[in-house]
This record gives structure tokens, sequence and C-alpha cells, in this order.
């Protein structure tokens, strides 16, 4: 068994890749991000109101019979898992602004 398996390993080092070091590089240039930091957190705050929005107003229609248990709770713990997200990046936020304040100028 072992004399099957050698000439497969022994081969791991010849293997050549797929693609050049040109092609990735030219892609790297290409994919820079367009977006800063801030614009990204507004559409995080902005999806996680639309999803709090959407879970109150599912709520509003499991209440009316409009729609059911299920697309209640799911709704609600979407909401909650954004929420969490948002104050759990708030809470990033503001220890990095500590440590910033603390640092000597």
């Amino acid at each position: 068994m072992l004399e099957q398996l050698l000439p497969a390993v022994s081969g791991i080092g010849r293997s050549t890749p797929v693609q050049g070091d040109a092609t990735i590089r030219s892609r790297a240039a290409v994919t820079e991000p367009s977006d800063d930091f801030s614009n990204m957190l507004a559409r995080m705050a902005a999806d996680t109101v639309d999803t709090l929005k959407a879970a109150e107003a599912t709520s509003v229609a499991g209440i009316t019979d409009k729609a059911s248990v299920q697309q209640v709770v799911e709704s609600v713990m979407a909401a909650e898992q954004s929420l969490q997200t948002a104050l759990a990046v708030r809470d990033k936020v503001v220890s990095a602004y500590l440590e910033i304040s603390r640092m000597a100028i």
C-alpha cells in the first residue's frame, strides 16, 4: 500500500499554479474598495433600521392575523440579530475611541 502512495505524493512538488503572478496582481489592482468605512457604517445602520421596521410591521400583521406565527418569529429574530450586531459595532467604536483618547500626545 505504501508503494502505491509514494508516487502520488512525490508528484505534489512538481505541480504548477493555475494562474500566473501577473494575472493575480492585475485582478488585485482592479478590486480596490470604492467605498469608505463611514459609508459602510451608514449602510449597515440603514439596513438595521429597515430590518427593525420590517419586524415591527410583521408583528402588527401577526396581531391582525395577516401573518403566521412563524413569519413573526423569523422577522423578530432577524431584527434581534441585526440589533445585536449594531450594538457590537457600537461597543467596538466606543472602545476604539477610548483607546485613542488615552494615547499620549
